[in-house]
Order: structure tokens, then C-alpha cells, then sequence
């Protein structure tokens, strides 16, 4: 993560503090802008190493940036080829050495609508770009931002040089940065989900090429890039690289799709989608797949919470992070959802379970209230999960995991879907529940979440649940230990999911001194080594007060 970067992090702030004293002051528009350039820098760096590839392999590869484009508003005149522009003063490695009332009205005015109409009128891009609007107000303010922005990548290609890491991750660090500057939860109760939180639960599911991967509340797209990371490691890893070393916490990972046949890469093309209830997320969903070498992502503007969702076992994989505050309105929740509830974290479980495949599988994070609320929903969702589904995990989360944007203590849920909505279940589809307590992630848990030596208990996590055993994991004092569903669906335990209920704690027996002994102490810290009888003579004070106690203890 990038706090291990204080040259990086200085840069990131000061573009921040440049649009904030430019005018733009809102943090999400202010995002939203600086995404739009990173993305033209992005195309241009991305279309020119694609263009040096295919040179080096004899491939074909035709540039983004070759011959004209005529603006939409052109098309339909008579002569639409005299309103033609050179696509090369589009690349950004052309129009920033331009004058800067030059630069902002030729950004505005031709590159920021070829970026919008980059995939051609279908696309979901195109479609999702239509009310996108370029509103740096000022010449000054983005030639500032477009020098900060080849500065910041500059540092991001030294450290991917000097440490290894792969310089998609490190753009999608910087990128998490600029999100995580909207310190508050953000509108809808949106709020990052840590990158080594969601590697860790690509490597729980092991999502695969050719599976369908799903989030119905993918913000920025963070899990469906996990998955997509996670598998192109995989393919990486059975191609033969031997080079891949763990990153800071533990994980294996390389974004280097290029190494994929064209047929992975358009499998694999295919099969993220993802759904957001907020425009401006779907924008920089869809910006930040396709900054990582996704070229058409499927991210759509949709609630999935409402009657107009009708999609149902559709997806072998689920992850998401859905919104834990506020509850939907009665009217418009999907008539599938059974759960008679209002309160948006129950209905998203319940429909990442309607979203599945039989046999697919989530893993999802919830607040910990899901695990015991006592409210009817919560108990018949809860029971769903045990006797519908294999409920496999439940690993509980330290409450800072989630700082600055909030407290709230957090659990993973991993279930795979054995029996349908309608399916009569003539035996409960979970045997055991696998639970994992985890007590650090690799980071501190306070607001600063600054890197910790080691990584927490992330590798241990993913050691542990690939190798559970029923017969073995039966030590309730340890961090993580299994537990038979007939304990948990008995009537005492209510389908209750809690770690706490099942673990045993372990109480140490301490060994204090005597009062007297300790009163001594506590008498020759205050006065030194004193004989008795002058002790005796102390009319008043503390020293008083002790020796009148051990006269007591005696």
C-alpha cells in the first residue's frame, strides 16, 4: 500500500490540494476529474507499450491514436471529413506540451469527447460517459495537474522498477489513495474495501477462467480487478513464471494480462459485471477495469435490490462488500426477496444467494450484527445460509479494518448455493462452520492504518481454511476451530453465527504477592528503606494511610 510511499502519498496530496484551491471542492467531482486525466495518461502509456509489443512479436496491433476522428456532432453534416482531428494530438504525451489556455480547450473541446466516445457509440463505456462532463475551470489549474500526474507516474515506474511490484497495482494503489481521500463513509454508505481484504478473499474463492464473477455493489470495481488479478496469476503460474514474488502482505500477484491468449482474454473480458446504484461509481468502475487492460468491462448502473433486477442464478461467483447503513424502500424490493425486511445488509445477502448458481460461490462481507441480530430476518436468513447453502466460513474481522470510513466491526461470509429458493431441502446443506478469528490484518487499526511488521494473520487465514478438517479442527481455544450444524441450529444456539458463542476462553491463573508484601513495596517506594520506629512516628499523608492498611492486612 502506498503509505509505504511518502513521495507518492506528498504528490497525491498535493493534486488534491491543487483542485481544492483551483475551485473544485467537492472530493467526489474533484475525483472524478483527476480520474478522467490519470485515464488519458494511462491510454496513451498503454496504447504506445501495445504498439512496442507487437513491434517486438510481429503481432498486429493497430494504435488507438492512428488516423482521424470527426466528433460525434460532425457525423451527420455534409462534409463530415473537413471537422476531422488528427487523432495523434490527442495523446497526452502530445498535448501537454501545448500553452495552457491551448491545453484546457483542446482537452475540453477534443480529447475529453474522444475519451467519452472511445469504444464506439454501442458501448457501455460510451453509454455510461454520455453525461460526463470536463470541468477544470481553469488553464493554470490543469497544466498544474497534468505536470503532478506525469510526476506521480514517474514514481510509480521507479517503484515498480525497485521493488517489483507490478505498476497496475501500484496505479490501482494510487488510485485507492485518491478514493480513500473521501474520509467520510461517502454517500449510500460507501466505503473502500482494503485491496489486501479483497486479495484475501479472491484466494478463499479461487475464482477461475471461464467462471461468471458478479458484485451488485461494486463501487469502483475493486473485487471484480481481485478476481480478475487472481486468476490472471493463476494462468501466469501454470504458463510457467517462475518470477512472481509475494507483495507486502504475503499475496502473490501479477496484472500482466499480455501473457493470456486473445481467447483467455476475452473470456475473461466477459465475465466481470458488476452493478452500482451511484453514476459517478459506475464512471470510475468502468475506468479503473479498463486502467487494468479490461478494454470493455461490464459495469451498469443498476440497483439490484429492485423490482427492475430480475437476473437469478446467473453467476458461479459472488463477491461484495454491500452497504451495512440504511434500508430500502418497501415498495420497490424485488418481490423474490422473501426476507421481509427493509434493512439493505440482510436483502443483499439474500440476493447474492438468488444471484448464484447452484454450486456457485460468495464470499461477502457483513457487519457482525448479521451473525446474531435476534430480529426474525435476521434469524431466517441466517438459517437459509446453514440449511440452503454450505455455509464453509466465517472469519471476524478486527473493527479497524475498516478506518477511517468507519468502526464497525465486520465478518466474511463463504457459502456455496446447494439448494434453489423453491427447492424442497430434504437435508441441510451444511455439515460444519469453519470459523477464523482474526485479531490483525497487517496493518495498525487506527485511522492511520499504517503498515505493521508481517502481515497479520492473512496467510495464516488462507493456510488454515484451504486445509480444514472436521475431525481435527476441534480445539475451541484456538483462533480458528470448526463447529457441527446441528450445534448451531439447535434451539439453544438459534442458527447464531457468532465466534464468541462457540469459543472457549482461556483463563490464566495469576500468582500475586501477599497485601502486606505489596503495602511494603508501595511504603519503601514513597520513603526509602526507613527503620521502624521512625516509620511509626509519621503523624499524616500517604505513607499514613499504607501503614494503617497493612495494620488491617496484618
Amino acid at each position: 500500500m502506498l503509505q509505504n510511499n511518502p513521495e507518492l502519498k506528498s504528490k497525491i496530496d498535493q493534486l488534491w490540494n491543487k483542485f481544492w484551491s483551483g475551485g473544485i471542492s467537492n472530493p467526489l467531482t474533484a475525483i472524478e476529474q483527476i480520474t478522467y486525466l490519470l485515464f488519458m495518461k494511462r491510454l496513451d502509456e498503454l496504447d504506445q507499450k501495445r504498439q512496442a509489443d507487437a513491434e517486438w512479436t510481429g503481432e498486429n496491433y493497430t494504435s488507438k491514436f492512428v488516423g482521424s476522428w470527426i466528433p460525434s456532432e460532425y457525423r451527420s453534416q455534409q462534409e463530415p471529413e473537413k471537422f476531422a482531428i488528427d487523432k495523434r494530438t490527442l495523446r497526452w504525451s502530445e498535448f501537454k506540451r501545448m500553452q495552457a489556455e491551448e491545453m484546457l480547450q483542446h482537452v475540453q473541446g477534443k480529447v475529453f469527447p474522444f475519451l467519452k466516445d472511445l469504444n464506439g457509440a454501442e458501448s457501455n463505456f460510451t453509454h455510461h460517459m454520455k453525461n460526463a462532463v470536463f470541468i477544470i475551470p481553469k488553464p493554470a489549474l490543469l497544466v498544474e495537474a497534468v505536470k503532478t500526474i506525469d510526476d506521480i507516474f514517474e514514481v510509480m515506474e521507479r517503484d515498480s522498477r525497485e521493488n517489483g511490484q507490478a505498476f497496475q497495482d501500484i496505479q490501482g494503489d494510487v488510485y485507492e489513495m485518491l478514493l480513500s481521500e473521501i474520509a467520510t463513509a461517502g454517500k449510500n454508505g460507501q466505503f473502500r474495501t482494503p485491496r489486501h481484504i479483497i486479495k484475501l478473499m479472491a484466494d478463499l474463492v479461487q475464482p477461475q477462467l471461464g467462471h461468471k464473477i458478479a458484485d451488485p455493489a461494486c463501487g469502483s470495481g475493486g473485487f471484480l480487478l481481485g478476481a480478475y488479478q487472481y486468476i490472471v496469476t493463476q494462468l501466469a503460474i501454470k504458463a510457467g513464471s517462475k518470477d512472481l514474488t509475494p507483495d507486502e502482505d504475503g499475496f502473490v500477484r501479477t496484472s500482466v494480462a499480455a501473457a493470456l491468449t486473445e481467447k483467455a482474454q476475452a473470456i475473461l473480458a466477459s465475465s466481470l459485471w458488476g452493478y452500482d446504484i451511484d453514476a459517478t461509481m459506475v464512471r470510475l468502475g468502468l475506468m479503473n477495469l479498463m486502467m487494468h487492460g479490461i478494454d470493455e468491462p461490464h459495469i451498469d448502473y443498476k440497483d439490484t435490490l429492485s423490482k427492475s433486477y430480475t437476473e437469478e442464478a446467473e453467476y458461479d461467483i459472488v463477491m461484495a462488500n454491500p452497504p451495512f447503513t440504511g434500508s430500502i424502500d418497501k415498495g420497490d424490493i424485488n418481490e423474490n426477496l422473501q426476507l421481509g425486511t427493509t434493512k439493505t445488509e440482510l436483502l443483499f445477502v439474500e440476493n447474492i444467494y438468488r444471484l448464484l448458481k447452484k454450486g456457485g460461490t460468495a464470499c461477502v462481507i457483513v457487519p457482525q450484527g448479521v451473525l446474531f441480530g435476534s430480529g426474525g430476518a435476521f434469524r431466517t436468513l441466517r438459517q437459509l445460509l446453514v440449511e440452503r447453502c454450505d455455509l464453509k466460513a466465517v472469519v471476524t474481522m478486527p473493527s479497524g479494518v475498516f478506518k477511517p470510513y468507519a468502526g464497525v466491526s465486520t465478518a466474511i461470509l463463504l457459502f456455496t448455493k446447494v439448494w434453489g429458493p423453491k427447492d424442497k431441502v430434504t437435508q441441510p446443506a451444511t455439515e460444519h462452520v469453519w470459523f477464523y478469528e482474526m485479531a490483525a490484518d497487517g496493518y495498525s487499526l487506527d485511522d492511520k492504518r499504517s503498515k505493521q511488521e508481517g502481515n497479520g494473520d492473512l496467510q495464516d487465514i488462507i493456510e488454515k481454511y484451504h486445509g480444514r478438517n472436521p475431525a481435527s479442527d476441534t480445539d475451541r481455544t484456538a483462533k480458528c476451530f470448526m463447529v457441527p450444524r446441528t450445534e448451531i441450529s439447535d434451539e439453544k444456539n438459534n442458527f447464531d453465527l457468532s465466534l464468541s458463542r462457540y469459543k472457549t476462553d482461556v483463563f490464566e491463573e495469576v500468582h500475586y504477592d501477599a497485601p502486606g508484601v505489596i503495602l511494603d513495596r508501595l511504603i519503601q517506594a514513597e520513603v526509602g528503606d526507613v527503620e521502624e520506629a521512625d516509620l511509626a512516628k509519621v503523624q499524616s499523608g500517604i505513607v499514613r494511610e499504607l501503614l494503617e492498611l497493612k495494620g488491617m492486612v496484618g
